[in-house]
């Protein structure tokens, strides 16, 4: 059975795949929209987040998406930068800076040697057995 939804940018009713919750067009739009970004930022290396949305027509949300998603990254000594979700350090791309990283890797490893494989379980034998007949 399909699964249709509504556009959370334009309204309009399309066939949901997967990913965010927009239609085709608005996704393309949106693409179109990153790539405009990038080339200004590339032109502009030390423009900030306020001057990037004014001159390319897009949300600063959206930007800081961009960049928590890893699709824009930007050196140390930019402007431009997001707070960490671990400890609220500024970084310039992702969600969490190196030392969080390193704290949930590190807070996984121990818990997945933990875990051992389970050994099959042999039923119980209550002294029968089978028997053949020839």
């Amino acid at each position: 059975m399909a699964n249709v939804r509504n556009c959370r940018k334009c309204g309009k009713i399309f066939n949901y795949v997967m990913g965010p919750s927009i239609c085709p067009a608005c996704r393309e739009s949106l693409e179109e929209k990153f790539q405009q970004v990038k080339e200004y930022i590339r032109d502009n290396g030390k423009a900030t987040m306020s001057e990037i949305s004014e001159n390319c027509d897009v949300d600063v949300q959206q930007i800081r998406q961009w960049i928590r998603e890893e699709r824009l990254q930007f050196s140390d000594d930019s402007p431009i930068k997001v707070n960490c979700e671990g400890c609220g350090a500024m970084i310039g791309c992702g969600r969490y800076c190196s030392k969080c990283k390193a704290n949930l890797i590190n807070g996984l490893n121990p818990k997945a040697q933990k875990i051992e494989p389970e050994e099959p379980r042999r039923r119980e034998t209550t002294g029968q057995k089978m028997r053949f007949l020839q």
